[in-house]
């Protein structure tokens, strides 16, 4: 027998239950949050290049105000549930299974980058726009920074859309 193509002795059969079904849920949710916070940036400091005289400039201010983007690290919490999820499973689903292991790297991919690229530049970023925005001599830095946080926000949210994919088709 087949269905949509695919052979159905290849298809998982499909875990039910409210505790598997919250834990689906707040997996996507995390993922949705810290990946779209992770992109936000990347628009808000393409938005900082403008300098202080643009309009919008005090909603700047407030997004690059110094402290941590808590939001932004809810993106540890995707693989946590994600293990959640294999667990509550019932054997539908195993931590060797190819599309567990893409959906892994990607995410890994995403959480280094996130830590070696966006979250350190934002950080340079708090301190250009609330110490020093309107100063030309920091224009280089700022430029600087907003082009590669912009740029690597760009690649992770790239990586997100190809995790749903592999989640949602499981290959």
């Amino acid at each position: 027998m087949t269905l949509l193509g695919q052979a159905a002795s290849t298809l998982h059969r499909v875990p039910e239950g409210p505790g598997y079904s919250l834990l689906l849920v707040l997996h996507v949710a995390f993922a949705v949050v810290g990946f779209g916070i992770l992109a936000t940036t990347g628009v808000q400091a393409l938005r900082a290049r403008r300098g202080p005289g643009q309009a919008g400039a005090d909603g700047l201010r407030r997004y690059f105000r110094p402290g941590v983007n808590w939001a932004g690290r809810t993106l540890y919490l995707v693989p946590v549930l994600g293990f959640g999820l294999l667990a509550d499973s019932s054997g539908a689903f195993d931590a060797a299974d190819a599309w567990v292991i893409a959906g892994l790297a990607l995410w890994v991919t995403s959480a280094v980058l996130a830590e070696l690229l966006v979250w350190p530049g934002e950080r340079r970023l708090q301190r250009i726009v609330s110490e020093r925005w309107a100063d030309p001599g920091a224009r280089q830095a700022l430029e600087q920074q907003c082009t590669r946080v912009a740029v690597t926000s760009a690649v992770l949210t790239g990586l997100f859309v190809a995790a749903v994919a592999v989640m949602v088709a499981k290959p």
